[in-house]
């Protein structure tokens, strides 16, 4: 284990944030125009597939013909699967931390609860009947939401400052009837940008581009967060990241869409992007080993990966349990050692602004044995 990654881990476990990082400070006063999109991937994704750990000396057993036959080494241990190439090459220029063996407090393997656990920022399903970025919203003076998705989340509920879009135009729309609609909406700032949006969606779809998909989810969040007085908060969601069977190529496919996204994320974000955090999380990670149909079943802990000019990147965060038999959870899974609390706390603090004693009263109840992840931030 190197010494930078020692320093992370240490810092894992810090509970004086500003007297390990005197910058925090710093980050709440002056960087107050900073932008966050969390993105969840619905179904639990395989981390040890995103982030195969190569150099485990028990992973090639556990995933035989599953395994990652030629990962992009990315550190001595960890490989990025060979669809992430845009994504390998943030971890490069240090934009990109990944983190292993992250994982809500939920443990029982319900896709339905770990997701609600995850987006209310409890310890328990149904611990809320908001959401804790919506409780984040809410908290900062006069900041707002914004919602990729069809519905408003339950992360970004308990606020009336957020909003949700979703493309509102089926495929069969008449390019002309979008042409005669366009002076319309031209006098309105917001609903000209929405109109565009729309009406881009639609063009794709008659070019065969398939539908509203991650890639364009993440693009449109960012163009809309970026925008002056945009939201600072943001939320995209995708689903179909549940691998029971011939795992391999549906997540080739998937990760694909996921390197597409941050990319579009990046580029959509533009001159924002150095003062930008993008979140990856998901509910469970999945089995060690691959089932008798070439996938992998519910598990505990993930990976979650940190994306953007804000973030200290190029290394591997999270505390590694191992894959070996007496390593593993239940002797079957990933052992979670990180709550995904804490780095949703530490975005809180040192990226939005929020004080810590809002956060352990409003934001996250009971959860003040969960220390903030710190050292992950620039500055």
């Amino acid at each position: 284990m190197d010494s930078q990654r020692r320093g992370l881990l240490a810092a894992f476990g810090a509970s004086a944030l500003l007297t390990l990082f005197p910058n925090a400070s710093r980050a709440a006063g002056d960087d107050a125009d900073t932008r966050f999109l969390l993105v969840l991937l619905r179904g639990g994704l395989d981390g040890l597939h995103l982030l195969p750990p190569y150099a485990d000396p028990v992973y090639a057993a556990l995933r035989g013909a599953g395994a990652v036959a030629d990962p992009i080494r990315i550190d001595a241990m960890f490989g990025l699967h060979p669809a992430m190439q845009q994504t390998a090459a943030m971890y490069r220029d240090k934009q990109l931390l990944p983190i292993v063996a992250i994982a809500p407090p939920y443990r029982a393997r319900s896709h339905f609860d770990a997701q609600d656990c995850l987006e209310n920022g409890t310890a328990r399903p149904n611990g809320a009947r908001d959401g804790w970025l919506g409780r984040c919203v809410q908290a900062l003076p006069s900041e707002a939401g914004f919602a990729v998705a069809a519905v408003m989340p339950l992360a970004l509920r308990g606020s009336e400052r957020t909003s949700n879009w979703w493309p509102p135009l089926p495929k069969g729309v008449d390019p002309l009837l979008l042409q005669q609609l366009q002076p319309l909406y031209a006098a309105d700032a917001r609903l000209s940008e929405t109109f565009e949006q729309s009406t881009r969606s639609a063009a794709l779809a008659r070019e065969g581009k398939g539908a509203f998909a991650l890639p364009e989810a993440m693009r449109v969040a960012a163009e809309r967060m970026s925008a002056a007085g945009g939201p600072r908060i943001g939320f995209v969601e995708d689903t179909g990241w549940d691998s029971h069977r011939n795992q391999a190529p549906q997540l080739a496919r998937k990760l694909a869409e996921l390197d597409r996204g941050l990319a579009a994320a990046r580029e959509g974000f533009g001159s924002a992007w150095p003062r930008t955090v993008v979140a990856v999380v998901t509910e469970f990670g999945r089995t060690a080993a691959i089932n008798g149909t070439g996938g992998t079943d519910h598990g505990t802990g993930g990976m979650a990966l940190l994306c953007g000019g804000a973030v200290r990147g190029g290394r591997i965060g999270g505390d590694w349990p191992g894959l070996g038999a007496a390593q593993l959870n239940e002797g079957r899974d990933l052992r979670a050692t990180s709550d995904l609390r804490s780095l949703f706390k530490g975005i809180a603090i040192e990226h939005l602004g929020l004080a810590e004693g809002v956060l352990e009263k409003r934001v996250f109840p009971d959860s003040r044995g969960i220390s903030p992840l710190a050292g992950w931030r620039v500055g």
